[in-house]
């Protein structure tokens, strides 16, 4: 029986590569025995609407950046069935394909695919909508959606740096009581963290992550004033996830009530400010993974 697949592509999405080597793509799906369209996207949440539309398929191959791979993940509740993702990075950051070990080599992702590994991996579902591997609020979470496209598009991921700058000097105090399963703690908080991945803001901070145990993991830094930066640098840079204030909580819910008014970050994605909830989603989504990146799945 002959297999289809739906290509979903954000065409603004880094340099615009993805859509001049399509012929690569079509080539390779058309040699593995697959049928193909192609759906490029044109506007904010168009994703979304082409996988309600088409998702119904064999497989769907997704290019853009992170926020393009959030877009189609908004779509999963209406699905019957889910199809198997193949994602081919294209964005500035690429924290969930770097989880992955998917590079921005479009013919290194077409080459996983001719012995695909799939792996199903979690998702959440939050008071805010569906997320892939990161809710966050507080310092630095902004950076992303704040960095223009076209300051983006020329400097890449040093446009994300010299906004970064500018928020080392405004970390935000944020007063907030957090809910896991198990236990409740209050504080002031400089960042607040809802994780599924292996790697955050292009740092790689969670290397004993496990993608498909259906748990999240809850990580608060506390609001120190003047060594607000030295937590941050710690935790980023040294992966210190044991100095005093810091906390780490595996979950399977989570609720955070707070009345600060920055918003929440949804897989770099501005959502709304206030009071949250996530649990994880109870039907998983088949990622084709690098074989390199196994170790994060325990199925």
């Amino acid at each position: 029986m002959q297999k289809h697949c739906n290509i979903i592509f954000n065409p603004n999405s880094g340099r615009g590569t993805f859509k001049n080597e399509l012929g690569k793509v079509t080539k390779t799906l058309t040699s593995l025995g697959y049928t193909w369209n192609i759906y490029p996207t044109e506007h904010p949440k168009h994703a979304t609407e082409l996988m309600q539309e088409h998702g119904n398929s064999d497989m769907v191959l997704v290019s853009g950046g992170d926020g393009t791979m959030h877009e189609v993940l908004q779509a999963v509740e209406s699905l019957p069935d889910i199809p198997v993702v193949a994602y081919i990075p294209s964005g500035t950051a690429n924290d969930f394909g770097k989880t992955l070990g998917l590079s921005k080599r479009i013919v290194s992702n077409l080459q996983l695919l001719k012995q695909p590994v799939v792996k199903h991996k979690d998702i959440v579902r939050s008071s805010f909508g569906m997320f892939n591997y990161i809710a966050a609020i507080g310092n630095y979470v902004d950076i992303s959606y704040k960095t223009t496209k076209r300051m983006k598009k020329i400097w890449g991921f040093l446009a994300y740096v010299f906004f970064g700058i500018k928020a080392f000097f405004t970390a935000p105090r944020i007063q907030a009581t957090i809910q896991t399963d198990d236990e409740s703690w209050s504080g002031a908080f400089s960042l607040i963290l809802v994780v599924n991945s292996e790697s955050v803001g292009g740092f790689k901070i969670l290397p004993d992550a496990k993608l498909d145990d259906h748990y999240l993991e809850v990580i608060t830094l506390p609001y120190v004033p003047i060594f607000n930066n030295v937590y941050f640098a710690s935790f980023f840079l040294f992966k210190k996830l044991n100095l005093p204030g810091i906390k780490r909580v595996k979950t399977r819910k989570v609720s955070v009530e707070t009345t600060h008014d920055r918003a929440w970050s949804l897989d770099g994605e501005v959502a709304q400010s206030g009071a949250f909830e996530a649990s994880v989603y109870e039907t998983q989504v088949p990622f084709v993974v690098n074989p390199k990146k196994v170790y994060l799945f325990d199925a």
